[in-house]
């Protein structure tokens, strides 16, 4: 467990020492998405520091092709992230509640023993 830990540890320094080599702009952008993600997206180590590898990854290609940052993240950088989050349903408290309402609703009405 511990070195489990650990690893999930040096792979998000890694991380961050990646963004920190982005453009400003970009850079800024992803530790404001990061902080949404961090609230809304899934609760588990692993998960977490796959999809912020993955998020950085994006931004670095990004930058290599010096895409504007709006074709990265659109005019809605709330719904960029929410569907960046569907990649990540593992984990997720909000994905959690959603289930559990669809079965107790699902249960009350009859549909599901």
């Amino acid at each position: 467990m511990a070195a489990k830990w650990i690893e999930q540890k040096k792979r998000y320094r890694k991380y961050k020492a990646r963004i920190k080599e982005l453009p400003e702009n970009y850079r800024s952008s992803i530790e404001a998405l990061e902080r949404y993600l961090l609230i809304f997206g899934p609760g588990q180590g692993d998960s977490v520091v796959v999809m912020l590898e993955d998020l950085a990854g994006l931004f670095e290609e990004s930058a290599a092709d010096q895409l504007p940052l709006r074709e990265i993240v659109g005019d809605d950088p709330v719904e960029f992230t929410e569907t960046f989050l569907q990649n990540y349903p593992e984990g997720q408290w909000i994905k959690r509640e959603r289930d559990r309402l669809i079965t107790t609703i699902d249960r009350a009405a009859g549909d599901r023993s």
